[in-house]
This record gives structure tokens, C-alpha cells and sequence, in this order.
């Protein structure tokens, strides 16, 4: 084992993740004091970002247990570094006048670096997951980097976007498992490796037919299953990926879902339908979706009740719900039981914030641009699902508002990489946008 390195850790891995210095092994941790003053700007709310300070400052408190830090910091826990919290110093030398602003951010740098000079023998990098940092850090040659314990490589995001197989498959075991009694096959005749549970395949005819054969592994019977076009409270799928969406959505085996894709893909939509298709089945049924305000203002900046300060973020999932009415004539009685749900309140949209400390029992749960989740997050919301509840995430990886989140360390993503091979798992990528033409090209091209 090599010798322990020293790193200097940013608020905003802290405000990510609380349980961060429980990560970096052997290795030993310094936490500026310009650190500890703005964690303690966050620690009032009810967002993430104040949990997690509070989350921090609590485990700094049971470490210390009344004891003092010392030169060399006190132990985290077993096979874990030490931590110290170290007081502010300023740029020194050829640096003392190289930044003109007094922040928290030169603050931090500074006193990494002092951290840097009076270690010459121990490898020294500060940890931020603010970019900006990064490069100032880079510019006076400090040794920076990303917090990246949670992050999916590169080869994992590409693998779950391609993990529906198109595979070539003789005519004739083709011809079974479309039209034959069982609609399945042996995995055996068209597979060398086992498949993983709910793996989805997509099947070409030899003889050159243009149509594909959408299909999937069904665990419990060890064969490979026709997947039929389904419809769900007037919602047909349009292609392929949606037709195995939907086929996920209304698998009761199936009790978690993630629906990842592009702008106009059918993600929600598609969630929406299905939840309404199956509400008989269900006490409730959840819509909600990450509430990220521009500047990080609170909802109570906003005016109104928590119906009308929620208005605004839950709107895209009442235009879905008004997209799924719209197929029906206003006095049916598909339409009618909408408006009955929502009156009743078996249908509620409310603030993903109010989840935690709850237990969601026999409910199907929507949450709409999961990608703003950080991998916590989804841990907490999962977490609380009840006996006979389905909970369904929908989002776009590429598409992240949250400032230190990215395709790589969002919730959803790690959810996908985490929960792939698990038989009440089922991850489904969207390709083709569905919402009209000029919105698929401007997704492309834009």
C-alpha cells in the first residue's frame, strides 16, 4: 500500500455527498474553515443541499466526540484516514497578489496550497466539482480534481444506451416466437451467454422483412418473450423503444423503472398512460418531479400557497395528463375518471421535497427529470417505496440543470448502472422523438 495522500476538500463535494470523507480509503482529509462557514449557510431547509450540511456537520461532530483536531487531525473510522479542520491561510509568495477578490473559492485555494507547501513529501489535491475552481487551481500549478466516486465511466452510459440487442435470427425460431402458442423461445437458440433479467432485444427476419420483433429475457420462465404493442389508456406506442417501454411500465414483476431519451421521446407520457391504465391496481398515484429554481432561491420566494408556488415546475406533467384527455371526448368516461382522480385525489402532483420520511405503500410514483437528482436522492426516494408500489424515474442525462451534477454522477444515471441485472429493474433508453418533426431535428441539430 502506497503512502496516503492528503486531500483538501471544496463545499461542494460536501453539499453533494455528506458521506464524502467516509470515501477517499486511507487517505487523509483537510476541511478549510472557509469550508465549514459556508456549509453552515445551508444548513436551514429542507432541500438536499441542506441535509447533506447537516448530514456533514453531525459526522464531524461524532469524530471530534469533544476532542481538538491536533497538528495531524483525528482518525475517521477503521481503514480510514484522518480528517483536520484547517484554518483559512493566504496566497503566499509570487501568488499573494495574483487574485483580487476575497471568496470563500481563493480562500479554499490558498489553504490547500498551504496545506501543499508545508507537506513536501505527501502528494497534496484539492477536491471540487466546480470547474471554475478547477482551473484557477491549474492555472498556479495546485493539483485539483473531481470528486468521482460516484461517477459512471464513458463505456457504462454507452453500454445502457445500447442495451436493447438488434440481433439477425433464422426465420424459422422466428417465426415461433412471434405467431407460435408460448410467444417465447430457449435463449439457448439464439444466445451463447445467459442473458441478464429484462434484457430487451430487438429481432430482424432473414428473409429480409423490414419489420422488427421487439422481445425480452423473462427470468422467472429462463426464455426469451414476445413483446406485444400494447395500448394504454389511449396511448400506442410509436416505435420499438416505446413499445418496450410500455411493456416494462405495465409489468407488475417489474416494480422499478428507469425511462431515459431526448426531448419528445414519449418518456412521461408513456409513464402517465400506463399509471392511468393500471389504477385500479394502485391507492394512489404520485407525479412529482425535482423543484430547480434559478439563483437556488427557495419556493418561498415564490408567492402563493404550495399549490400555486408548485404550479410552474409540475406544469409539463399536467400537459401530459391534457395530451392523454385529449384522446378521449370530454364527456367519456375515461375523461371523467381523470377529473374524478384528481378531485378524489388518487392522482396528486406535489413537491418531491415532502417525500422523505414518508412510506409509499401500494402507489405508482412518477418522478418527471430525475437526471436532477443526485445519487443520494434517488436512494432516499427509493427507499420509501411501500409493499405493491412501482416507482418510475423519466429524464434526459444530457439535459442537467443541478450546477455540480452531470451525465456522468446524476442520480439517474447511477441508478441505471446500479440496478442493471436485477430482475424488478428495468432500464429502457428512448431514441426517436415522437413529439413532431421539427422538435426531433432541432434535438439533433441544435
Amino acid at each position: 500500500m502506497g503512502k496516503p495522500k492528503i486531500f483538501v476538500l471544496d463545499t461542494n463535494v460536501i453539499l453533494h455527498d455528506h458521506k464524502a470523507i467516509r470515501k477517499f480509503q486511507e487517505n487523509h482529509l483537510v476541511i478549510p474553515v472557509a469550508v465549514i462557514e459556508e456549509v453552515d449557510k445551508f444548513k436551514k431547509g429542507n432541500d438536499a443541499l441542506s441535509y447533506n450540511a447537516r448530514g456533514f456537520m453531525r459526522d464531524l461532530d461524532r469524530i471530534t466526540n469533544g476532542k481538538s483536531f491536533g497538528e495531524k487531525g483525528l482518525p475517521i473510522g477503521r481503514d480510514l484516514g484522518c480528517i483536520k479542520v484547517e484554518p483559512n491561510h493566504p496566497f503566499e509568495g509570487e501568488y499573494a497578489g495574483f487574485f483580487t477578490d476575497d471568496i470563500p473559492d481563493h480562500r479554499i485555494l490558498a489553504t490547500a496550497m498551504w496545506v501543499r507547501d508545508h507537506n513536501p513529501d505527501t502528494f497534496v489535491a484539492l477536491v471540487t466539482k466546480d470547474i471554475n475552481l478547477r482551473m484557477k487551481a491549474k492555472a498556479i500549478g495546485m493539483a485539483v480534481q473531481d470528486y468521482l466516486t460516484d461517477k459512471v465511466r464513458d463505456e457504462q452510459i454507452e453500454e445502457a444506451q445500447r442495451e436493447v440487442q438488434l440481433l439477425d435470427v433464422d426465420g424459422i425460431i422466428l417465426q415461433e416466437l412471434a405467431y407460435g402458442p408460448d410467444a417465447s423461445i430457449d435463449w439457448k437458440r439464439i444466445l451463447k451467454v445467459q442473458p441478464k433479467p429484462n434484457q430487451m432485444f430487438k429481432f430482424r427476419w432473414s428473409n429480409g422483412n423490414d419489420e422488427l420483433v421487439c422481445a425480452r429475457y423473462d427470468a422467472d420462465r429462463d426464455r426469451v418473450v414476445l413483446v406485444k404493442s400494447r395500448e394504454a389508456y389511449g396511448i400506442r406506442p410509436r416505435n420499438e423503444e416505446q413499445k418496450l417501454a410500455l411493456d416494462a411500465l405495465l409489468n407488475p414483476k417489474v416494480e422499478l423503472v428507469s425511462l431515459t431519451g431526448g426531448a419528445g421521446t414519449g418518456k412521461t407520457l408513456l409513464a402517465l398512460a400506463a399509471a392511468l391504465e393500471q389504477e385500479r391496481d394502485y391507492e394512489q398515484i404520485y407525479l412529482s418531479r425535482p423543484t430547480v429554481i434559478l439563483g437556488n432561491q427557495d419556493l418561498g420566494f415564490l408567492p402563493g400557497d404550495q399549490k400555486a408556488k408548485m404550479g410552474p415546475f409540475l406544469q409539463p406533467l399536467m400537459d401530459n395528463l391534457n395530451v392523454i384527455k385529449s384522446q378521449f371526448r370530454p364527456t367519456s368516461k375515461e375523461a371523467q375518471r381523470i377529473e374524478a382522480m384528481l378531485t378524489q385525489e388518487k392522482l396528486i402532483i406535489e413537491p418531491l421535497a415532502y417525500i422523505r420520511g414518508r412510506s409509499l405503500g401500494k402507489c405508482f410514483f412518477i418522478i418527471d427529470e430525475a437526471q436532477n437528482l443526485t445519487p443520494h436522492e434517488m436512494k432516499t426516494i427509493i427507499t420509501r417505496a411501500g409493499e405493491g408500489t412501482k416507482m418510475v424515474f423519466t429524464g434526459d442525462i444530457f439535459q442537467i440543470d443541478q450546477p455540480y451534477l452531470d451525465q456522468w454522477s446524476n442520480g439517474l444515471t447511477h441508478l441505471g448502472e446500479k440496478m442493471f441485472g436485477q430482475p424488478l429493474f428495468q432500464h429502457v433508453f428512448l431514441r426517436k422523438g415522437e413529439r413532431s418533426e421539427l422538435s426531433e431535428l432541432a434535438a439533433k441539430l441544435l
